[in-house]
């Protein structure tokens, strides 16, 4: 696998002032081998609501994994590629999975609360292809890598929102489990270091204004604000992005209100490495995951 020494990274990839020891970038993970998805499906009328689900070999039914990218939730930071290699790679480990893309700020109708309903039926959109393919939708694990890990979290909580809220959705799937791979899971706090790690403020255009303006859009925006969510959770900390002491008052919290959750922390890694099959850091999240799926025992 390629390596890189020093890199400059940009937003949820990293900051884009500052130099940061890593070994692999998001052209490094672009560059990983993937498999072709077994159908791509629109989960709504915009061209960028669509997934790529891809099946494992066998009748099934198969638990699945809907993956969801990063990219400081803003277009033109991040791909739905960079996460095309762990949804390949999870395939072939015998789950079926669903990597979305959604609108980001700066896309047409993104914001609030166009890019959470976008996560949010990207999801609900499994039972339509459950009726196609052989989908166990009683065990449904989101994963998500930086914003996306915010997003895979988000997902998990919104069953937990008011009917009326803006950004629930009517009926959300449920989910069994989500694992955020180096992401936050509480937005109020991540407001100034957003600018920081991203290079610009990306929190405020997000929620669509401040929290002293919109308390409530920030509330149900940060899954750390509906414990307990009743799922299990796996936090992952590879970088700034997610420190290892705020994954701990998260973990906290949520152990507090009930709910379980586990936490990798990697501390002499990047934020890239734990989304790049044939790392070290993957083979750890990968564990997680087939664990947290029930996969474990079947390997």
């Amino acid at each position: 696998m390629h390596k890189i020494g020093m890199a400059l990274c940009a937003a949820a990839l990293l900051l884009p002032n500052s130099v940061v020891a890593q070994r692999i970038g998001p052209r490094d993970v672009d560059a990983l081998p993937t498999t072709e998805p077994t159908i791509k499906s629109s989960y709504g009328t915009d061209p960028l609501q669509f997934g790529e689900l891809r099946l494992p070999k066998g009748e099934g039914p198969f638990p699945v994994v809907v993956v969801i990218h990063g990219g400081c939730w803003t277009n033109g930071y991040g791909t739905k590629q960079n996460t095309a290699p762990i949804a390949s790679d999870l395939a072939l480990a015998g789950f079926a999975t669903w990597n979305i893309e959604y609108r980001q700020v700066r896309s047409a109708g993104a914001g609030w609360p166009g890019t959470f309903l976008d996560w949010g039926n990207a999801t609900d959109h499994l039972r339509t292809l459950a009726k196609d393919n052989p989908l166990d939708l009683s065990n449904v694990i989101v994963v998500g890598h930086s914003a996306g890990a915010h997003a895979a979290l988000f997902v998990a909580s919104r069953s937990r929102l008011p009917v009326e809220s803006e950004v629930r959705g009517e009926d959300p799937l449920p989910v069994k489990s989500v694992v955020a791979i180096d992401g936050p899971g509480d937005l109020g706090p991540f407001v100034g270091l957003d600018e920081e790690i991203c290079g610009k403020p990306v929190i405020e255009p997000l929620i669509g204004g401040s929290i002293d303006t919109y308390p409530n859009r920030f509330s149900e925006a940060s899954p750390a604000a509906q414990f307990p969510l009743g799922v299990r959770q796996g936090l992952i900390s590879s970088s700034r992005v997610l420190s290892p002491e705020v994954a701990e008052t998260y973990r906290a919290a949520a152990t507090e209100a009930g709910d379980k959750v586990d936490v990798r922390v990697f501390g002499d890694s990047g934020h890239f490495e734990p989304i790049a099959p044939g790392s070290s850091e993957w083979r750890v999240v990968k564990e997680l995951i087939l664990t947290f799926g029930g996969m474990d025992k079947q390997q």
